[in-house]
Order: structure tokens, then sequence, then C-alpha cells
């Protein structure tokens, strides 16, 4: 199967929705995710755009991720660990010409950067006790993928890699730099690779054999081979989703969802969970319908 051109397939009715002017709802596996844990972190990042700031641990997954994709760029037998942290400054510094105030992250109140660097090159030393990259040849890596639902949503996101077998079968993996759930959370971890499953499935026409997640901060793998009826669940749960935050947007109701991840969230000072005041919501008539970041947020 040649999925080389899967990302162009999928973009064509987005962009004749766009040439007639008319905006098309979209969604990605982040954004509903927001919503799922909590409907006021989704209006504040989608509806009022607020800024966050960068953390250190976010932006390591970004640098990891890149390297990553560099490595594959390398003839197979030079996929080696120290060529992975040959390629990891580089990464770093394209990062931050690209983004200079990520480097306000270190100094008295921030992490030390050297130690920094030093974490991010663990997290890779561990990809190769995980993996032989020499042995894999993936068909993709960082694609963009979109499909458009019969219901007029559409579905976009970034797929880490993408490998396909001789025999045509379908593998997708996915990074993360941090620790593997427990087994009460693997759901929520698995519902992204659902979503992109599903994504390759209305696409292409091709059920994915195996999802994977790969865990770096632990050195795990989270394997799962999904069903046919799960893609289906998955889509008629992605729908309800989108009619969820439908009737969020036309009621200006988004209610905080109060839990433990509440210490990581930027915006506390402004939830009311947390005595705060949301800033008023824009203007109606500007106000985006669209569930999508449009960009690829590595775990």
């Amino acid at each position: 199967m040649d999925l080389t051109s899967l990302a162009a397939d999928a973009s064509a009715p987005s962009e004749q929705d766009s040439a007639e002017g008319r905006r098309v709802p979209s969604l990605s596996p982040s954004r509903a995710s927001d919503f799922m844990t909590c409907p006021l972190l989704y209006r504040f990042r989608v509806i009022d755009k607020l800024p966050e700031t960068p953390s250190p641990e976010a932006v390591r997954g970004t640098v990891v991720h890149s390297v990553l994709e560099r490595l594959f760029d390398l003839p197979a037998g030079e996929r080696t660990t120290e060529r992975a942290g040959e390629l990891l400054q580089p990464a770093w510094d394209d990062l931050l010409d690209a983004e200079p105030e990520l480097g306000e992250m270190f100094g008295a109140e921030g992490p030390d950067l050297a130690t920094w660097l030093g974490q991010c090159e663990s997290l890779l030393q561990r990809y190769f006790t995980l993996e032989d990259p020499s042995r894999l040849e993936p068909a993709d890596r960082e694609l963009y993928v979109e499909a458009l639902l019969e219901s007029g949503l559409l579905l976009r996101g970034y797929i880490d890699r993408v490998d396909v077998a001789p025999t045509g079968e379908v593998r997708i993996v996915d990074y993360k730099t941090g620790k593997a759930p427990g087994p009460h959370f693997e759901a929520k971890a698995l519902f992204q690779m659902k979503f992109y499953a599903l994504v390759v499935w209305r696409t292409r026409g091709v059920l994915p054999r195996m999802l994977q997640l790969v865990y770096l901060g632990s050195g795990e793998m989270l394997r799962y081979e999904p069903e046919e009826r799960e893609l289906l669940a998955t889509e008629r749960k992605v729908e309800a989703l989108w009619s969820a935050i439908q009737r969020a947007t036309e009621t200006g109701e988004w209610r905080p969802n109060k839990s433990v991840l509440c210490s990581w969230c930027d915006h506390q000072s402004r939830c009311p969970a947390w005595g705060g005041t949301p800033p008023p919501l824009p203007d109606p008539t500007v106000r985006p319908a669209d569930g999508s970041d449009g960009s690829h947020s590595p775990g």
C-alpha cells in the first residue's frame, strides 16, 4: 500500500471548501482530548486562543521527536545511538532559531540547559533498547492526515510514523517521551491512536493492523490490534464529542472539570473551579468553529 499520497488525497475536500469560502469544522485528537479532559480548557485553547507558557517537558518532546525523524533520513547502517546524539544539538538549535523565546525557559528559575539536553539524550538512548531503527524503513514520518466524515466533520492530525509490511499490513507508531500509563489510563492513550487509525481507514479503506505507542520515559511499548467495530465506535464517539462542542459553542457553557491535572494547567488563575473568572467570550461572529490546532503536539 502506498501511503505517501495519503495526505494529498485526504486534503482535497478541505482545499475545495476553502476555495468556496466555507469553513470546514475540524477536530484533532489533541483538541478532542482537551474537551474530554475539561471543556473549559478546550474553550481557552480553541475559542479564546489564550497563550500558554511552554514547559521544558513539552519542548523536550518536540526535540526528541525531531531527532527520531532525522534519524531515519540516514542510511540504515548509520542509525546508531552515537549519530542520534550528534543530531540532538542541531535539532535544538533549529527549534530555538524558529522560537527564540524558548531559550527563556533556562536560567536562574528554570532547568540547566546542559542537564536538560542530557535528559533528551537519555530518552534517545532508551529508544534503541525498544527498537532497532537499522531494521526499519518507515513508509512515512510526521505524516499529516485528514478524512471528511459523512457528517461533514473533518478529522485531522499528524502521525509520527507509518510502517507498511511487504504484505501491505499497516502499523501506526507514536512516540511518547513520558512514562507508560497505568491500566486505568490506557484507554485514554489509545484514543489518539484509534483516531489516527479511523482517519487512515476512512481515507484508504485499509484497517491498520497494529497501533504502537513507544514510551521513552519508562522504556515500554503499548501495542494494540484494532478491530473494525472499535473504529466504528471511535467514529461515533468523535461525532458525539463534536455535537457536545457545538452545544457548548451555542450556549456559551464551557464547564470546568476539576482534577489532578489542574496543577499542570496554565489557566488555573482564570478558572472558576479555582476561584478565577474566565475572560468574556469573543464575538460569536468571529468565534472559530474549529477543533483543530493545526499543529503537531508531541507527547
